[in-house]
């Protein structure tokens, strides 16, 4: 082994937590940048889940789903306004799916690099799988326990449901809502930040 390639990877791991650093701090700023904000939790935001997903594209898997667990403290941090008042229990299964679990899996956008050739299609793909993995976190927390709020905002609507099926179309329509245009605005500007970018930002 030369004396090259043994600098080689500290010197990797020092670029990649630099980057991973900046673009956490990069997602961060643009989720308090929100285009829509639900009343009961969620928001439609500037792409902030975008930037994680690049990190995870550029620096492999590992790194991204490291960087999407700093990302998902971050964003646990400063959503403890709205884990008050509520059971310890829901406050647990909160911060699993709706922090912890739903924003490191934004990590795995890199999933189909070296998979498909074309790399604006890869990470457009991975950013769509990794962005549903997020909205299925959050139509089960909203389904398991936010479920009893379907009975005041759906149940004069949805008379022949009640029940378990009527929290679940509520989990499903309520998180869709924003979770859904999000996952879009986020593919197209991943498609195009690729595109355009692409020979900047990879390193093959």
């Amino acid at each position: 082994m030369n004396e090259n390639s043994q600098t080689r990877t500290p010197s990797k791991n020092v670029e990649n937590l630099v980057l991973a650093g900046v673009l956490i701090a990069l997602g961060t700023a643009l989720s308090f940048v929100k285009v829509f904000d639900l009343p009961y939790g969620g928001s439609i935001t500037l792409c902030s889940m975008l930037p994680v997903m690049l990190f995870s594209y550029r620096a492999g898997i590992k790194w991204g789903l490291g960087a999407g667990f700093t990302f998902s403290v971050l964003q646990l941090l400063f959503g403890l306004d709205a884990l008050k008042g509520i059971s310890g229990a829901t406050v647990v299964g909160s911060i699993f799916l709706d922090y912890l679990l739903a924003f490191t899996v934004l990590g795995l956008a890199g999933m189909f690099r070296g998979r498909i050739k074309n790399h604006p299609a890869a990470f457009t793909l991975g950013c769509l799988v990794a962005g549903l993995l997020r909205y299925v976190c959050s139509f089960l927390s909203g389904w398991i326990l936010w479920g009893e709020f379907a009975d005041v905002n759906f149940s004069p609507v949805l008379a022949g449901m009640s029940g378990q099926q009527l929290a679940c179309f509520y989990s499903l329509v309520y998180n869709g809502s924003y979770m859904i245009p999000e996952i879009l605005v986020t593919c197209v500007a991943a498609f195009v930040v690729l595109q355009f970018l692409g020979r900047f930002i990879l390193k093959d």
